[in-house]
Parts: C-alpha cells; structure tokens; sequence
C-alpha cells in the first residue's frame, strides 16, 4: 500500500470515528442524564488507550456510567469490589493443585482473575491496602499480569476504570504516587444540575429498561487506537505541552507562586498523556491534526493528580486544581 493510499485509509478511519463517537454518546445517554464533559473525557481515555480514575460522591452513577460504556463498546466487563481483606491473587488469579484423570498426576494450574477483561471497574479502589493496589501496576503498565514466574498477557483493548469516594476517608488509604501516575485522567464528577436531576428522578422510577445498541466491536477500537498513534501533531503543540508540565516542577518553573506551592510536580508521562488525550480528541471531532486548545482542554484531568501542593499552598486554601487554573492564565 502506497503513503497516498494509507493517508486515504486514516481519513475514513477518522470519518468513521468521528460518527461513532457521536453514536456512542446516544446510547450512553439512554442511561446516564447529563455528565457530557465527563462521557467525552472517559471516551478520550478509551480511545487512546488509558485508564481513568473517577472521583465523585456516592449516588453520580460512577459504576453504571462505566458499565454503560462496556455494553456500548461491546468490551467483556469486570467489576473488582476493593475491600481491606482483598488480596492480590483476587485481583490476578491464582494457581491450584489438580489432579489428571487419567495420570493421577497432579500439577499447577493457573486460574484467571477479574483482571483478566477488557474493561475492569476497580470500584473503591481506595479502600484496599497498597500491597493489593500493586497487583494493578503491571497489568496497566504492561498490560501483562505475572503469577508464580509465568506471565500472562491480557487481552486487548485492556482499560483499568477505577471509582473513588472524596468524603469518606475512614478505612481508605491513599493511593501510591506510582499508582495514580498510570492513571491517564483524573475526572471529578459533580452533581446533577436541577432539570438533569428531574430527568435522573423520572427515568429510573419507572420499569423501562433502556434497549443499548453494540456501536464499536473490539477489533475496531484496536484499530481506532493505531490510529491516533498516526495522528501527526505540530512541532509547537508538542512544545506548549511539554513547557506547561514543567512549569508543575518547583525546581523549573518560573512562576514564583507555583514554586511555592508545589512540593512536587508531573513527570514525562504527563507531557505524553496530553498530547495524547489532544491527538484523540481531534480525531474523535473529525479533525486531522490536534491544536494547542486540545491541549489546554486536557490539562486539569492528566494534571489534577500528579501535582503535590506543599504545606504552603495548604495553608493558603490552594488545591492542585488552582494550581493548574493559574497555569492556564499564565
């Protein structure tokens, strides 16, 4: 196939995206009222290979939005509860003694966890110790799971979408830095709005199920995905990006008040995320290649969580999130 040809090929592939996209969000809407800017960052992450973590009080319907997409997408779906006593194998799978029926011999067989799905909801992720987070840090780096010296591959598209509780901080513990760091977005769910909140009310009191159409096979997903790896992005875009991350590093930033309010900022995975999340979004409007505004757009989710505001900034009132709005505006 010549360069021409290929070049031809991604154009429909970025036509075609662009029409599913829309299509998606009509389905997922037929359950989930409103959270439009939240349903196109999660179909951001999706679509670029990342995973999401969702912060939001009990009740947005974090777990059903997540289910909702799984059904969508056609993607096998997986929900891990995180409690205390969850143990890493619970997560990963185990290995047990079986016997051959017909040698009587007996030997270790490997039986698969939750991890293994396309889609797995790591509901109150929080609430279990970091040993047992840890058994994720594999499988959504390499997307390999590693059990008593035999690794396993998982199979693709693989998405980690975990749920987190703000409030309730009693029997939670904080997740590892090296943790949220393999989380490509950080989305802060906020409440309904009044009429979303009518419309939440008269929809889920009744008996009517909603009928959800299959929009995306896994194999297309896979190719959407190759895709946005060829999404070609200006020299000056991928600058903007990269200077806005280290404007987060106390030790480079010019910004006098940045750099006496955080304690520590994004690493390179940051800059990697956010042009990313700007190839995606570009793509996924029907547009070739990403602007600096695509960039701009994606800064509070890849931000939020890989910022570590210093006693300062606590004693001034200051959250990572007023830190990257005064990032915005320098």
């Amino acid at each position: 196939m010549s360069l021409s040809e290929k070049n031809i090929d991604d154009v429909k592939l970025v036509e075609k995206l662009s029409e599913s996209v829309v299509k998606i969000k009509s389905e997922i809407h037929k359950v989930i009222v409103g959270q439009d800017k939240i349903i196109e960052n999660l179909l951001v992450s999706l679509f670029a290979g990342g995973h999401t973590l969702l912060v939001g009080v009990p009740g947005l319907a974090k777990t059903l939005l997540i289910k909702t997409v799984a059904d969508v997408l056609d993607l096998d779906f997986s929900r891990i509860q995180f409690t205390p006593d969850l143990m890493p194998g619970d997560i990963t799978g185990t290995e047990i003694i079986e016997e051959d029926q017909i040698t009587k011999k007996r030997g270790f067989k490997f039986i698969r966890g939750p991890i293994f799905a396309n889609i797995v909801l790591a509901d109150e992720i929080n609430r279990t110790p970091p040993k047992t987070q840890a058994a994720l840090l594999e499988a959504m780096q390499e997307h390999n799971v590693t059990a008593m010296g035999n690794t396993y591959k998982l199979d693709e598209p693989f998405f980690v979408l975990a749920t987190q509780n703000p409030i309730e901080q009693e029997g939670t513990y904080p997740l590892p830095e090296a943790q949220l760091d393999r989380f490509m977005f950080n989305l802060w769910l906020e409440y309904p709005t009044y009429q979303e909140e009518i419309e939440v009310v008269k929809s889920t009191t009744t008996d009517v199920v909603p009928q959800l159409e299959k929009v995306v096979t896994k194999a297309e997903l896979c190719e959407f995905q190759k895709l946005v790896k060829r999404v070609p992005v200006a020299d000056n875009v991928i600058e903007y990006a990269i200077k806005k991350v280290i404007e987060t590093r106390p030790e480079t930033t010019d910004n006098p008040k940045l750099r006496d309010w955080i304690s520590w900022g994004a690493g390179p995975r940051a800059s990697q995320y956010l042009i990313i999340a700007a190839k995606t979004k570009a793509i996924m409007e029907g547009r070739y290649t990403p602007s600096i505004d695509d960039v701009r757009d994606s800064l509070i989710p890849v931000l939020r969580h890989r910022i570590i505001p210093n006693f300062n900034a606590e004693a001034d009132g200051i959250s990572s999130l007023d830190i990257i709005n005064n990032l915005m505006n320098d």
